[in-house]
């Protein structure tokens, strides 16, 4: 390799690779359309040419024929400021030619020459390594009764959504409310640890057929919490949980709620995935919130995210709600609904009455007076 690096421009030419007097006399094959061989010849780059900025690969990536952009990823970490494409299948996969160079340089940010052709100057924004970017912030509220409100509606959300019966989350949503589900892109879907949601994702990007944005679109809270009882049952990690207020009103709420979380049947700690999700709210009659539109997105989480993952347990003042018997769960979706109170308040009554309907009816119409 090196003497195929020009230091003084700072190219590396991997023309004629194969036929190498150098390799040939050592008898080794190097045939770069096999993923071994290639991938050897990146690791070699990575770890004894210093940033490359021009790579010739005409012949190495003809050989190759690569039929999408995707196959670029490969090498995307070198910061190239030439590239030779041409020849390549993947060069008229593109309606034109400003889309396939925004795809490349997508890539490579720095490139200033493309198949010999000069390209506009790129627009970086460079951080020099001894830059210290801010710290990452926590939730952001707009007023501590703002936040009390959203910890509140989290806490017993959450307990409900965790608990297996996503049922009594009826008492959470409008009855037009709508809900939606996005994952990232997907390559490589045989791999993906997010089988499980792929076919209800409502990333438009990725969907061509406009008609499947709507039939995507979960509308009505019967349809949202039938849909969300579908769902792998989990195990949401509070403690990772952040939350920032995007718009409020006395008439609207909301705020998006970003955290980890495992599916409750899967015990390898690896598994665990990241989520994003949007509640745009309107107060409740029992001085809670309704939910009117609910936007899931869901992810694999990082490596930093699986190691903080459920390390510290659950903060204290989250509301620890008992398994209840199928009859139990009818009766305080029931005092609910007569009592218009939310159902951690509805359970705390009929407890104190020792599951007697009856008397929590006749204890909360006296306290209502």
């Amino acid at each position: 390799m090196s003497k195929r690096f020009d230091g003084s421009q700072k190219s590396l030419d991997l023309n004629s690779i194969r036929t190498d007097p150098d390799l040939v006399s050592h008898n080794i094959e190097m045939i770069l359309n096999q993923e071994n061989c290639m991938q050897a010849v990146i690791k070699i780059i990575q770890e004894n040419i210093p940033e490359p900025q021009s790579l010739i690969l005409q012949f190495l990536f003809t050989r190759l024929q690569l039929k999408s952009e995707q196959e670029l990823d490969k090498v995307k970490g070198f910061r190239l400021v030439e590239l030779w494409l041409d020849r390549n299948p993947l060069c008229d996969a593109f309606k034109d030619q400003t889309t396939y160079i925004s795809a490349v340089r997508e890539r490579f940010p720095r490139l200033l020459r493309l198949d010999g052709h000069v390209l506009p100057p790129p627009i970086c924004f460079d951080v020099e390594t001894g830059t210290n970017i801010p710290a990452c912030k926590g939730s952001h509220f707009v007023s501590n009764e703002i936040q009390g409100l959203i910890q509140r509606f989290l806490q017993h959300y959450y307990c409900v959504y965790d608990s297996g019966d996503r049922q009594l989350l009826l008492e959470a949503y409008h009855d037009d409310a709508c809900f939606s589900l996005s994952l990232p892109s997907i390559n490589h879907l045989s791999r993906c640890r997010l089988k499980n949601y792929h076919e209800h994702s409502r990333n438009i990007k990725n969907i061509k057929d406009s008609s499947a944005w709507f039939h995507l679109l979960k509308r009505s809270r019967l349809t949202v919490v039938a849909f969300l009882s579908e769902l792998p049952k989990t195990q949401h990690d509070m403690n990772s949980v952040n939350v920032d207020v995007n718009t409020y009103s006395r008439t609207l709420l909301v705020f998006t709620v970003s955290g980890v979380f495992k599916e409750a049947d899967d015990k390898l700690r690896d598994r665990v995935k990241a989520f994003s999700r949007v509640f745009i709210t309107v107060p409740a009659q029992n001085s809670g919130l309704c939910i009117v539109n609910d936007e899931l997105f869901v992810r694999n989480a990082t490596s930093k995210e699986i190691r903080c993952a459920f390390a510290a347990p659950a903060p204290s003042n989250s509301p620890v709600m008992p398994t209840l018997t199928a009859s139990q769960q009818e009766m305080l979706s029931a005092f609910s609904q007569m009592s218009e109170m939310n159902l951690e308040w509805s359970q705390k009554c009929l407890q104190d009455n020792a599951w007697d309907f009856h008397r929590a009816a006749q204890i909360f119409a006296e306290l209502k007076v």
